[in-house]
């Protein structure tokens, strides 16, 4: 029977910080009879989605919820000293001291966490996510279960032997919360009074008896398995930029430990802080009904698997059943009718047949919302042609964002959707290079902020990466260590070890791996954790009026905002993830047809055969001929 609890789990998705997948992590879970596991990551909930259908595999049941950095409270005194700067240049981290977790309870919770998150990101000019009390004022209510562990300021006031301070520190909270407050207890069997102390976690929970606020017991886990703290290390160091600190080692507790294991933990944390047998078995069980109050459903409360287009309203439709296809059908009619095949019995066979399967899906929206783009797009004066699967549909032709009709080129429209298939359709657009920012401000501006954003991109640790970033934890000279790294192919972490044993080219540096000691083995372990975020080169993601209540955002250096979600994830979850491709061949195009306007007077249409011989058999000799490498794109310039 799976009994376990753990409420506060980090995966490696908070980059540079947990060590384990969420996959390992909720696989171990089920192993050790852990029936409720709490993914609460650092400042971001882009493993959700991942962590989400691993669950659901494994038969663990998911809790969501965030590790986020808070502000302290506003105390009278002097001003905080000035932050120091190296000595002798360079730079270091320096990371918010206080943080607490946040437990969505159900959908509305989950919709003020994601906002609390957005809030966090947005508020910091560069710098690490810090949640003020204001935001905490605002969305830290109903449907939100706080955790304040050792990192806070209430349990840190505890450390320094001050009952009476963490007491004032803790009203305000309780204030804000009420009763979704918990004291969290945690013991690595580390000794004196700091975090992960016998001392602390007795004194966390003796408060909490002595205030009537209830009290949960976690490990606060950041891997899933004991041989993995040396990687926290390695991730630590990454994070702030420095090598590792003797002094503040992981210790090693930080796993995720069995039900036997947890219940031992209490029943000492309850012993040291004068309760009995009785105190331990209620503070598990008050940890197991924590849990138990957070009940979200990934596909009716996060949207897995749903789609989510924007309203019909928002593309010019009325809002009631039915009229966004009425829409439709009289935009590919009038298409159809431009295009002069309102009289062509297999193109309108097709198109009937086309509107059938998107009625059907319910897919209309997603329709609408594209043309709306490509219709903005062409409006601004930008040139832009639709790629891929997309060219094979007759209701894509006559909204005229594909070129080519598919009849005549015998493009099959089950490419680019079919009732057999779940995954959404995929249109990417390709527009001019020098003005593709131009088109996301558009979009932005067509939809609104609170439908729109672009996607996230994992930078995930690969080989060279890894050893730069343990090469620092264990303090090699920086010169040494870009010789290393630089003498590796572009591989993964995880082949580190048998490239340096198999390659002919890596011999030399074999002979000398043993003086480098645990570097090979240690960026091994790096394998494919998230390193960092970074703004998809060209996904921009169109929804509905609820997006930022299903997923946070986060600012990019180009200030747009950014999901904690990438393009896999997006999918999962219904999003329309619309490809923005800038394409230089296309800037040159249009600077060609400026210039023949120029000094000539002529208007050029590249899209219209009256003006430009689609059949032409001299440029399909060129094609062929691989001479026009640089020039342009076949793919764009072919069919579509």
């Amino acid at each position: 029977m799976k009994d376990g609890v753990h409420l506060h789990v980090a995966s490696g998705y908070s980059a540079r910080y947990g060590a384990s997948h969420p996959a390992d992590l909720v696989r171990r879970a089920a192993e050790r009879g852990i029936g409720t596991l709490a993914l609460t990551d650092r400042d971001t909930v882009a493993g959700a989605v991942r962590f989400a259908k691993a669950a659901a595999a494994a038969g663990v049941r998911p809790v969501f919820g965030v590790d986020v950095a808070v502000e302290p409270l506003p105390t009278p005194g002097p001003a905080a000293a000035r932050t120091r700067t190296p000595a002798r240049g360079g730079a270091h981290v320096v990371e918010p001291v206080l943080r607490v977790t946040l437990l969505a309870q159900h959908a509305a919770g989950w919709a003020r966490l994601c906002r609390l998150v957005s809030a966090a990101h947005m508020g910091t000019a560069g710098g690490p996510p810090v949640v003020s009390w204001t935001t905490l004022a605002e969305h830290a209510g109903e449907g939100l279960t706080v955790l304040l562990g050792p990192m806070s300021e209430p349990v840190r006031a505890l450390t320094d032997g001050r009952p009476d301070l963490a007491e004032r520190l803790i009203a305000p909270w309780r204030e804000v919360v009420g009763e979704n407050l918990r004291l969290e207890c945690v013991w690595w069997g580390l000794p004196g009074t700091g975090a992960g102390s016998l001392r602390l976690a007795a004194r966390t929970l003796g408060l909490a008896d002595q205030l009537g606020v209830r009290a949960v017991v976690t490990n606060a886990v950041r891997y899933a398995d004991p041989a993995q703290h040396k990687i926290a290390d390695v991730l630590d160091s990454a994070r702030l930029l420095r090598p590792i600190d003797r002094r503040r080692l992981d210790c090693g507790e930080r796993w995720l430990k069995d039900p036997a294991a947890m219940r031992a933990a209490a029943e000492r944390i309850a012993e040291a802080s004068g309760g009995g047998p009785g105190r331990a078995a209620a503070l598990l069980a008050e940890t197991a009904l924590t849990g138990e109050a957070c009940v979200i459903d990934p596909v009716v409360d996060l949207g897995l698997g749903r789609p989510h287009f924007p309203e019909p309203q928002v593309v010019g439709a009325g809002p009631a059943a039915g009229d966004a296809m009425r829409l439709l059908r009289q935009r590919c009619e009038a298409g159809m009718s431009a295009r002069g095949l309102d009289r062509d019995e297999r193109a309108l066979a097709q198109l009937e047949y086309e509107l059938g399967v998107l009625g059907r899906m319910g897919y209309e929206g997603y329709v609408l919302a594209v043309a709306q783009v490509v219709a903005d797009v062409r409006a601004m004066g930008i040139r832009v042609a639709a790629r891929g699967s997309g060219a094979g549909s007759m209701v894509n032709h006559a909204l005229f964002f594909a070129t080519a009709n598919p009849l005549e080129h015998r493009l099959l429209f089950e490419r680019f959707l079919s009732e057999r298939r779940t995954s959404l359709p995929d249109i990417d657009l390709d527009v001019e290079s020098a003005r593709r920012l131009e088109v996301y401000d558009r979009i932005f501006e067509r939809f609104g902020p609170e439908r729109v954003a672009v996607t996230g991109m994992p930078e995930t640790y690969r080989g060279r990466q890894a050893l730069r970033d343990t090469g620092l934890a264990l303090g090699i000279r920086p010169q040494t260590v870009d010789r290393i790294a630089k003498s590796f192919p572009h591989i993964r972490a995880c082949d580190i070890r048998s490239a340096l044993a198999e390659l002919p080219e890596l011999k030399a540096l074999a002979a000398e791996a043993a003086e480098f000691g645990p570097l090979w083995e240690l960026a091994e372990g790096l394998d494919a954790l998230p390193r960092g975020y970074a703004m998809h080169p060209c996904g921009v993601i169109i929804s509905n009026n609820t997006l930022l209540d299903r997923l946070p955002v986060q600012p990019t250096p180009g200030g747009y905002p950014m999901v904690q979600a990438d393009k896999h994830d997006v999918e999962d979850l219904g999003l329309v993830k619309l490809d923005v491709l800038g394409v230089r061949m296309q800037s040159a195009m249009a600077h060609a047809v400026g210039e023949i306007r120029r000094t000539t007077g002529r208007q050029l249409d590249l899209d219209s055969p009256d003006h430009v011989n689609l059949g032409d058999e001299a440029t399909f000799e060129l094609i062929r001929s691989g001479n026009v490498l640089g020039c342009f794109q076949i793919e764009s310039s072919g069919l579509l």
